[in-house]
């Protein structure tokens, strides 16, 4: 897929969000996620931020956090949090403008839009499906290497198998579940464990803790 392909994609999965947070009533922002400290809108801002801030001004802020990846994170988010939430949605609308992606990496922002997208509608019983395509190349990329999160590292030695698509990658012991959660797992997010099977789902769920 080439860059443009994915800048769709992304352009889509925002849409999609955008859609869910636009039906949101006030006291909804401030549920948890699966991101343990952030509720709704620290997520959206975390967002707004991937999609904000470019390679040289990311590298100066890694660099004033210490190489601290949660520091990072927190002083970026901070900077697009709004005073309520009408004010953090109205900032990540204006992200979604922009061709900008952490580290220049389109397919990096397309598995941030889409794994944010799960830890805000997943634990709140929100309907969020995202596109086939755009899970897809997001496990490829989660599989070949580690970017935003130990994905690839994650899943050494296990083999995983989407019983929804006919994506396969790796080799050992079997991992099988559909392909979005999949892809939440190697996200490390342990919610998407108790629906995996196979020999190497206890092993993979053991590695996210």
């Amino acid at each position: 897929m080439d860059d443009a392909a994915r800048w769709r994609l992304i352009d889509e999965e925002r849409q999609r969000l955008d859609n869910v947070l636009a039906a949101l009533q006030p006291g909804q922002w401030e549920l948890p996620t699966l991101c343990e400290d952030w509720d709704v809108q620290h997520v959206v801002a975390h967002l707004s931020a991937a999609g904000s801030t470019a390679t040289p001004g990311w590298l100066v802020n890694m660099a004033r956090s210490g190489f601290n990846t949660d520091r990072h994170n927190t002083r970026l988010l901070a900077g697009q949090l709004g005073r309520d939430f009408s004010e953090t949605l109205a900032r990540y609308r204006l992200a979604r403008t922009r061709r900008i992606a952490p580290l220049g990496s389109s397919q990096g922002l397309l598995g941030e839009v889409l794994v944010h997208g799960q830890d805000i509608a997943r634990p709140n019983n929100l309907a969020l499906e995202p596109s086939a395509p755009a899970v897809r190349e997001v496990a490829e990329f989660f599989a070949a290497k580690d970017f935003a999160v130990n994905s690839k590292g994650l899943v050494k030695g296990l083999a995983l198998v989407a019983l929804d698509n006919d994506f396969a990658t790796g080799a050992g012991p079997e991992v099988r579940g559909s392909l979005l959660d999949l892809v939440m797992a190697m996200a490390g997010r342990r919610e998407a464990c108790p629906r995996l099977e196979g020999d190497g789902a206890a092993a993979l769920a053991a590695r996210i803790g």
